[in-house]
Parts: structure tokens; C-alpha cells; sequence
């Protein structure tokens, strides 16, 4: 597994595409990831440090967690089939490890949230980048 970051945003709502760009931490790999537009907004908007009045979808899973005294480990992106990715939230309640079955884009506004570390299968980046290492400069807030 190698640890990612979120390294760019891009929303087009013109085009009604919305990217999300991981980068490799420790090298310059990156996995696109095309998700909805409620899910760039909500990642977006927690990076921009914007909350609204009343709490939305990964804020009320962030808040059941809590309350449950369940911990974010890490989210994985772990498959990529028929061009769809496929991630895991893994948590630990209870001195038990959980894995929830997650949407990327669902698990990464979790982990935005939460602060959680976010990790690709290698099979995953090496079937979505078959390129190799890109050298970008990007902000994710951008």
C-alpha cells in the first residue's frame, strides 16, 4: 500500500466532472478519481474551513463515530473494476477492527474530516498510472 495525499480539487460545473487528484507522499504518483459534485463540494468546503449551520452527511458520520468512541484508522482504495474505484474505511470501535465498503469520494471526505491517513492499493496505482511518477505542484484547496 503506498500513503497518499489529497493534492488537488477540480470542480467544472460546466462539464459536470469533478476530479479529485491523490498524490503519492513519498513520490510523485497520482490517481485521478472522477467523483460527484455533492462530494467535491463537502471535501472542498472542509478544506476551506467553511461549516454549515446544521451538520451534513460526513460531518454526521464523523459525529456517530465520535460518539461511539470509534476510531478512523485509515481509508484504502483497494480495487479498480470495469473503470469504477473501490475503498474501505477501516475503524477500530471497540478494540475491534472494522472495514465499511465505502465510495472513494464518501471515504475521502471522511478522512478530511477525521484527519485519517489515506492509502492506495499498488495494484490500484499501477493499473490507474500506468505512466509512472508525475512532478506537479499543486494545492488542494485550489
Amino acid at each position: 500500500m503506498v500513503e497518499m495525499e489529497l493534492s488537488k480539487i477540480i470542480i467544472d460545473e460546466k462539464r459536470h466532472d469533478q476530479v479529485i487528484v491523490l498524490k503519492e507522499k513519498s513520490g510523485g504518483r497520482l490517481l485521478p478519481i472522477v467523483i460527484g459534485i455533492t462530494e467535491a463540494a463537502a471535501i472542498k468546503m472542509q478544506l476551506a474551513g467553511v461549516y454549515p449551520p446544521r451538520p451534513m452527511t460526513h460531518d454526521l458520520l464523523k459525529t456517530i463515530l465520535e460518539d461511539l468512541d470509534a476510531h478512523v484508522d485509515k481509508i484504502i482504495i483497494d480495487k479498480l473494476e470495469e473503470n469504477t474505484f473501490h475503498a474501505k474505511i477501516v475503524i477500530t470501535l471497540e478494540g475491534k477492527v472494522k472495514i465499511i465498503d465505502s465510495r472513494p469520494s464518501d471515504s475521502i471526505a471522511l478522512a478530511v474530516r477525521t484527519k485519517s491517513p489515506i492509502f492506495v492499493e499498488d495494484e490500484v496505482l499501477n493499473k490507474a498510472n500506468p505512466f509512472g511518477e508525475v512532478d506537479i505542484h499543486d494545492d488542494p484547496s485550489s
